[in-house]
């Protein structure tokens, strides 16, 4: 559904979330590239998920409120535009709620000061969110990288949201993304077999 059509219906919440992303020259233990930040961040809950909240159409603009969630979040209030919407749809776990998922690039001095703020100045920073975390866009030895990270716990259709924003904005291939959703999932089923 767009935009506008979820903002139409009656009787449902709202939550914007973004993902704040850039371009990186730097290489992990200089040899491997990482190309690209993407930020996440680690939930009170102990679930990943991408900054933002819950907001009140009827108060202000779903970027209005996106921009304040994340200032509570990561300190620093980003702008964020309509033009920066990606998508809305009624949430699975929740179905009076409609998820809006924005995509915000920015330079990577930009993210890397939010990455700071977010500990020296967020007011969320050790409540709601336990810290922003890199998406490792890379691929390691037995699986390690983006197929171990996307076998980790999600809040909701973040997950979803990651792999569709990872493809739209063309940070990993079509063949790249299958692969490290097929071994993180192969890594769900040997985690969930092992008896410890």
């Amino acid at each position: 559904m767009t935009r506008d059509e979820a903002l139409a219906r009656q009787g449902y919440r709202h939550a914007c979330h973004v993902m704040l992303y850039g371009d990186s020259s730097a290489k992990l233990f200089g040899k491997i590239p990482i190309k690209h930040i993407v930020l996440m961040q680690m939930r009170f809950d102990g679930l990943l998920g991408f900054p933002g909240g819950l907001v009140n159409p009827s108060e202000e603009t779903l970027e209005a409120g996106l921009s304040r969630e994340l200032h509570e979040e990561v300190g620093v209030a980003v702008p964020v535009g309509v033009d920066d919407h990606m998508s809305s749809c009624v949430s699975s776990s929740c179905p009076r709620l409609i998820t809006h998922f924005y995509i915000k690039k920015m330079t990577e001095a930009e993210l890397k000061e939010i990455e700071r703020a977010a500990v020296a100045s967020a007011t969320d920073h050790g409540l709601e969110v336990l810290g922003m975390v890199r998406v490792p866009l890379y691929f390691l030895k037995k699986g390690g990288g983006l197929p171990y990270f996307l076998s980790h716990s999600f809040i909701s259709n973040s997950r979803a949201q990651l792999l569709s924003a990872l493809r739209h904005c063309r940070l990993l291939s079509q063949g790249e993304l299958k692969e490290a959703v097929r071994q993180a999932e192969q890594m769900r089923r040997t985690h969930s077999d092992d008896p410890r």
